[in-house]
């Protein structure tokens, strides 16, 4: 697995401090995620520690990196640039970071937008970006916290829900993977009820 230490290395000369405090929260949510919810606990922090790797990056250099990695970016990704630094922090996970683990590049990659067939990890990641102790307090907020407590799809889906709703109010499209992700674990949970 990636050394850990690189990767907070990394962050402490890309990342502004601030970037870093939340971080460091999003990995300590996911941490408590993994082991509540059964996933690896190591591969959820790492993941949580990369996501945000990318924040700072200048536009160019995500374009190429994710060229470099192979990372297809749609066409809403490449009009917005708040959502670039994902699939560039899957590169920087890829290339940078040695990551061949298709599960934490996912994780970084579809942590802001989600997408259907989401796995455990990859909720936990865009979870704990939400819901992490430094997040600026929202409406909902709490209510997604204690859902987080025992139910994940739950959970998800409220953060879902509050996230277009936040893109809605400032004026903003919604990246057609997150309505497509809510909808499918909506479904799931009439399927397959726990």
């Amino acid at each position: 697995m990636t050394d850990k230490e690189t990767v907070l290395s990394y962050l402490q000369e890309h990342v502004k401090p601030k970037r870093i405090e939340h971080t460091f929260g999003v990995a300590e949510t996911a941490r408590e995620m993994a082991v509540r919810f059964g996933c690896d606990k190591e591969k959820a922090e790492l993941a949580a520690l990369m996501h945000d790797a990318a924040k700072y990056m200048p536009e160019d250099e995500a374009f190429s990196l994710c060229e470099q990695a192979g990372i297809t970016l749609d066409t809403h990704t490449k009009n917005e640039p708040e959502l670039l630094h994902a699939p560039a922090g899957a590169a920087l996970a890829k290339i940078c970071f040695g990551v061949t683990d298709e599960d934490i590049i996912n994780a970084v990659l579809y942590h802001t937008v989600g997408r259907c067939g989401m796995s455990v990890l990859e909720k936990i990641i865009y979870l704990s970006d939400i819901i992490e102790p430094t997040r600026k307090p929202f409406d909902g907020i709490e209510t997604i916290r204690e859902t987080a407590k025992h139910d994940l799809d739950q959970a998800v889906v409220q953060a879902m829900d509050s996230a277009m709703a936040y893109v809605i109010q400032k004026g903003g499209q919604v990246h057609p993977n997150t309505p497509l992700a809510r909808d499918a674990l909506l479904k799931n949970k009439r399927e397959f009820p726990k």
